[in-house]
């Protein structure tokens, strides 16, 4: 049975070639991922505490408060320190040779100055050794032509860019600082003083020869005197770099394998339908094997060798193209400026799990087809019992089917009512699996229904196409199911995508209420910047959007002249009062303290009015982590009084009275050319930007999606060509009575189209099932989501779709047409 089995194979190659390449595109997904990560996995084993190689001891703060600057002159005194020098990791500016700000988000650090704990990696010139001056990364240096020597003006949150002396370039790349944009080195007072920072992230000790680590570190917590400090040794420091780095590498694998999971169970969908087909086609050849004494299980076992030599085959092909895979995608992310460390490492256990996988994956999707390929009775070969006709699905399976879906779309219908994700997830597998059970009946009623029009139109090629799709209920069904995994998962981010940016444009609409908004780039605004645009006497309103919770009750900064914008009504008082003194209360608020109009509130001990207590149902943009509603409106003037280092990342601008919006925004660009960490823009650009990041998901999304409709557009050709070879002297009739060969090829394309449109149609309507329900629960958690159809992207699924169905239909039509009439007549 052996030796039988292997010339099966050989002499069937070309039929089995189909199945072979949905292996051979799942396995290099698995091996392409796999490769990418394990190189990123070497590299940051490789680079994980790169910038502690002479750190013997750390102290740390053991909270969100940053540790003052003060207390480095305190660890320095400590008996057994050789050095110490505080260290944060911040955001900031640098202005290009062009004097606009340089792109990318700028990592921004302090640098020790004590020779004895750096351990920077110098490319040209030197660190900085004292204040006004400065290092940056060898690429932004290249790129932006800067000298050593010469100045270079970096900015932050602390305030306008000023000109700092580069004194070098470092090596970061690879590193946790190399983020794709510009890397700042300054001293530590220097750091703190650009960026903001009320204090250092931690403190670096360097210890003198000697020194027992473990009684310096317990000299250093008496040193400090505080609880909220921690104290940790240098090995310590290593392992948690380490740990940090492989955590977030682990994560970003587990979100790859959720797509590559998809891509498999789509091929797996591919290869069982194939083997269904095949097995299906050798009925009368296995009734006679088993007349001449071959054994059920003989038969079964000799299925699975097949499968297992394909599959094995397949995954060979595909650990190759993983390899390919992976060096384009690092050369992609190369030309992309996409930070990406280590190399291609291509390790023993990913090569034998990706053997295992599509081996094991293509025996379990043959277990089926093979069992029920051994029940053909022996004297079968002696009848035409051995053409078995097509079976539809059982009672039992249709009864199942319809518990399952109306399962499925219960959850989807109830997830925001019962406010869980999870019922989404659990609502969108029940409805798939309940569409894969009810398949034999639901898909060909659908063809059928699609087909009827075109029927009427185009006359008998299309019936003879519809005729020959819902011929096989489970074939069909199979083929069009996993069209679904993959269009249901795309629909469901594009129409996702598309409601979650409507609701977010719907937000800003509501907040924003100016022509200008300046956002700050990674981080809050500089601190002087809205006190020098609202000197301007081309600007009339110049609100910096500001807030703190304080006591359970958020406390927003407010301007009398755009207070109004968000309010749907005014339960009491006059809004137009708000000024100096006085201050609007939500209605939740003043329903739990029991305040109104004119009642005294107490805010960080200076008493205040209420002028206005006010209701507030517009969809917060920022979630806040007090009591929803509960929210006090203060004027701009007070805020900065009680609350003077409180930052925003928005400010928003209105022209003054007789100002165009041109000379508005000369004057606003005029302020915020010595500010590289603030950009403006209208209204548009500011929801552009917002929405900006949905869009790169969703390409992100829809391209490593793109595998599985792949794979399944690979199954649908694999189907067409397969019924070809079994309806060969069926179609030798057609063409013998007249059909000619262009209806021939007009008849398959019709059925790859129709079987691929039933797939993509019940794909769209579940995806777009699945983002209704999460939008539905997005509005009941807070915020205004609805579900917006995106027809011309949804059109557009299915119109290539359709394409790929015409293309898929190519192959099986020459084929179908290689034959001679009289030869296809013939065949058996």
């Amino acid at each position: 049975m052996i030796r039988l089995t292997l010339r099966t194979l050989r002499a069937e190659a070309l039929r089995m070639l189909l199945s072979a390449l949905a292996v051979v595109l799942g396995v290099a997904f698995v091996a392409g991922t796999l490769i990418v990560v394990d190189g990123m996995r070497a590299g940051a084993y490789q680079r994980a505490g790169a910038f502690d190689r002479h750190t013997d001891l750390g102290v740390y703060p053991d909270g969100p408060r940053p540790l003052p600057a003060r207390l480095v002159d305190d660890v320095r005194t400590v008996d057994g320190v050789a050095a110490a020098a505080g260290e944060l990791l911040g955001a900031g500016g640098l202005l290009g040779a062009d004097g606009r700000p340089v792109l990318g988000y700028a990592v921004l650090a302090a640098i020790p100055t004590e020779t004895a704990l750096r351990s920077y990696d110098v490319v040209a010139g030197r660190l900085p050794d004292r204040a006004g001056e400065v290092v940056l990364d060898a690429p932004t240096v290249a790129k932006e032509g800067f000298t050593l020597g010469a100045p270079v003006l970096v900015g932050g949150t602390g305030g306008a860019a000023r000109p700092y002396t580069l004194v070098g370039t470092v090596d970061v790349a690879g590193s946790v600082r190399d983020v794709g944009g510009p890397f700042i080195g300054l001293v530590g007072a220097d750091a703190l003083a650009v960026t903001g920072g009320r204090g250092y992230d931690r403190i670096m000790v360097a210890a003198r020869p000697g020194t027992a680590q473990a009684a310096l570190a317990d000299r250093l917590r008496a040193a400090v005197g505080s609880a909220d400090v921690d104290v940790k040794g240098r090995q310590q420091i290593l392992d948690e770099a380490v740990e940090d780095a492989v955590r977030n590498l682990n994560q970003f694998l587990l979100l790859l394998l959720i797509f590559v999971g998809v891509a498999v169970v789509v091929a797996g969908f591919v290869i069982a339908n194939t083997f269904a087909i095949v097995l299906a086609q050798r009925t009368r050849r296995t009734a006679l094997l088993r007349l001449v004494g071959a054994t059920r299980g003989q038969v079964f076992r000799a299925a699975l060798l097949e499968s297992a030599l394909l599959g094995l085959v397949a995954s060979a092909l595909g650990v190759v193209l993983g390899v390919a895979l992976a060096g384009g995608l690092r050369l992609l992310m190369s030309r992309l400026d996409v930070p990406l460390s280590g190399g291609l490492t291509v390790a023993g256990s990913t090569v034998l799990t990706s053997l295992l996988l599509g081996t094991g994956l293509t025996v379990a999707a043959a277990l089926l087809p093979a069992w029920r390929g051994t029940r053909v009775a022996p004297v079968a070969a002696l009848t035409d019992a051995a053409v078995q006709p097509a079976r539809g699905a059982g009672r039992v399976r249709l009864a199942l089917g319809a518990v399952v879906l109306g399962a499925g779309v219960a959850a989807l219908a109830g997830a925001a009512d019962a406010g869980q994700v999870l019922l989404v997830a659990v609502g969108g597998v029940l409805a798939f699996f309940g569409i894969v059970l009810f398949g034999p009946v639901l898909v060909p009623a659908l063809v059928r229904l699609i087909g009827w029009p075109a029927r009427r139109v185009f006359g008998m090629t299309v019936g003879l196409a519809v005729a020959n799709a819902v011929r096989n209920p489970r074939r069909i069904a199979a083929t069009a199911t996993a069209l679904v995994i993959g269009i249901g998962l795309v629909s469901a981010f594009v129409v996702g995508a598309r409601s979650t940016k409507d609701g977010i444009e719907r937000s800003v609409d509501a907040e924003i209420g100016t022509d200008f908004v300046v956002s700050g780039i990674g981080q809050n605004l500089p601190a002087a910047l809205a006190g020098e645009l609202a000197a301007r006497p081309e600007l009339g309103v110049v609100h910096e959007q500001r807030s703190v919770v304080t006591g359970d009750i958020e406390v927003r900064a407010a301007h009398p002249a755009l207070v109004g914008r968000t309010l749907s009504g005014v339960v009491a008082g006059d809004v137009d009062r708000l000024g100096p003194g006085q201050v609007l209360v939500h209605q939740e608020l003043a329903r739990a303290h029991g305040w109104q109009v004119g009642s005294a509130v107490t805010i960080e001990g200076r008493a205040f009015r209420v002028a206005a207590v006010v209701a507030d149902d517009a969809p917060a943009m920022v979630s806040s982590a007090a009591p929803e509603g509960h929210v006090i409106e203060l004027d701009d003037r007070d805020f900065a009084v009680l609350f003077p280092r409180e930052r925003g990342f928005l400010a928003e601008i209105d022209p003054a009275d007789g100002v165009s919006a041109e000379r508005a925004r000369a004057a606003i660009e005029a302020v915020l050319a010595r500010y590289p960490t603030a950009n403006l823009m209208d209204q548009g650009a500011y929801k552009k930007m917002l929405t900006g990041t949905v869009d790169m998901l969703l390409a992100s999304v829809t391209a490593l999606l793109g595998l599985a409709v792949v794979i399944a557009l690979v199954g649908v050709a694999n189907t067409l060509s397969l019924s070809v070879v079994e309806r060969t002297r069926e179609n030798g009739v057609l063409r013998a009575v007249g059909l000619s060969r262009g209806r021939m090829r007009a008849m398959l394309a019709v059925e790859a189209i129709l079987m691929t449109l039933v797939g993509a149609i019940l794909g769209i309507g579940l995806g777009t099932g699945v983002s209704a329900a999460g939008m539905a629960l997005l509005a009941r958690l807070g915020g205004d989501f609805h579900v917006v159809l995106p027809l011309g992207q949804l059109s557009s699924i299915l119109g290539v779709a359709v394409l790929a169905a015409l293309l898929a239909s190519v192959l099986p039509a020459r084929r179908a047409l290689s034959r001679p009439v009289v030869e296809a007549l013939a065949d058996q």
